[in-house]
């Protein structure tokens, strides 16, 4: 299928199912699209087993598999769901949390990450590096999923912006950590691997940093022509061209993409809208993202309900996935507690914060499309179908839920 066909498919699909959703299961949107693609998609294949004459499993699976989750999601979609992620966040806020934020968006990923692979490794007897790199690619929480869920779940605004701002920046950083482990692991990534601390460092700084830096300056060349320009629909375009450029771009010059687009949406979405943009500007450059921002995550989570056809449905490794869902969520508590425990001598925080932020971590289609992207080897299908029941258990269970634990600790 050509990928005209494969999208028009996918968006015809989200579409139906959620209408399904939205007259049968009333759940939220994401959360309904992942349960009904998933439903759908056992339906199939438990009506192969019973009648195996009809192929259809095999039909499905062939058609879902033409579809490069990771590609589409880490080289397409996530640029743009970071961005408009991004641009509703109000920076102010987003400062007086900063300290949480970027402890909770290093510190804790590489806390979580080293938590994870101890458990995996002992469970799974895997190599130490097999079991880091497992334990980075489950440990970022997810935007899209975070920033979908969060719209319902009513925490205060402190929590909603630690959450919110971590989950924006702790992938970028994790995803820099996969690409060194992916590296030392597997002898691939950015030409030859890391091998020593200081390479590692050099590597670090350079995705990070200089996403960032690079992210911050094409955000100002835009502001400075959006602010000359009092015309709706082309300071839209600028936005799109910017954000497609620079994912583009970082790319090219081996930084963090996702860390590029988050800067540059946060100074858009601050500065921009401040100085730069009329009020009829403000409101349609706001309508568009967040149309952007609805439709990919209607794709997103369909396609994750969807890629049970990727898996090797064994059931030692469905039961071993089952293990890790405890284990990743306590990594996440310790990642969270240690974080606020360095903090508490200079702020105080919300009652209930550590519990409220460590359930509404979730994980999503990142986690999924970094084990999908990994080399072929012996512990790819087991690492996929392990991180696919931590994701599932993650955005129905956890976000589900999220806001009755939220209110039990909050009272």
């Amino acid at each position: 299928m050509t990928p005209l066909q494969i999208a028009s498919l996918l968006v015809c699909l989200a579409a139906f199912l959620g209408v399904v959703n939205h007259f049968l299961l009333r759940l939220p949107s994401a959360i309904g699209l992942v349960v009904t693609g998933l439903v759908a998609a056992l339906g199939i294949i438990g009506l192969d087993e019973l009648f195996p004459a009809l192929t259809i499993e095999e039909t499905v699976r062939r058609l879902v598999l033409e579809i490069d989750f990771s590609d589409a999601l880490l080289e397409g979609m996530l640029g743009f769901l970071l961005f408009a992620g991004a641009l509703h966040v109000d920076l102010e806020t987003l400062r007086q949390q900063k300290w949480v934020v970027a402890l909770t968006a290093s510190i804790g990923v590489l806390i979580s990450t080293a938590l994870v692979a101890a458990g995996f490794g002992w469970l799974a007897g895997a190599p130490l590096l097999i079991a880091l790199v497992f334990g980075a690619l489950i440990s970022p929480t997810d935007p899209v999923a975070v920033l979908g869920i969060l719209k319902s779940a009513q925490v205060p605004k402190s929590l909603e912006v630690k959450i919110a701002g971590e989950s924006l920046f702790n992938d970028g950083v994790a995803y820099v950590v996969f690409l060194i482990l992916v590296a030392l692991a597997f002898g691939q990534g950015h030409g030859e691997a890391p091998t020593g601390a200081v390479d590692i460092l050099e590597l670090f700084v350079l995705e990070v940093g200089g996403g960032a830096i690079l992210g911050g300056a094409a955000g100002w060349l835009v502001f400075q022509a959006m602010r000359r320009i009092d015309d709706y629909a082309l300071e839209v375009l600028l936005t799109l061209a910017l954000v497609m450029r620079l994912y583009a771009l970082t790319s090219a010059l081996h930084m963090s993409g996702p860390i590029a687009v988050v800067i540059a949406g946060l100074f858009i979405g601050n500065t921009g809208v401040r100085f730069g943009m009329s009020e009829t500007t403000r409101q349609h450059v706001d309508a568009f993202w967040r149309l952007v921002d609805e439709i990919l995550n209607a794709v997103l989570f369909l396609l994750i309900g969807l890629e049970v056809f990727a898996l090797a449905l064994r059931m030692d490794w469905l039961q071993l996935g089952l293990v890790m869902i405890p284990l990743v969520i306590a990594a996440r508590f310790v990642a969270v507690l240690t974080t606020v425990s360095l903090l508490r001598f200079r702020r105080e925080f919300t009652e209930g914060a550590v519990p409220i932020m460590t359930w509404g971590g979730l994980r999503g289609g990142i986690s999924v499309a970094l084990a999908l992207s990994l080399p072929d080897s012996e512990w790819k299908p087991l690492i996929l179908t392990v991180t696919y029941v931590v994701v599932i258990f993650s955005i129905v269970v956890q976000g589900l839920t999220v806001r009755a634990v939220a209110r039990h600790f909050l009272g």
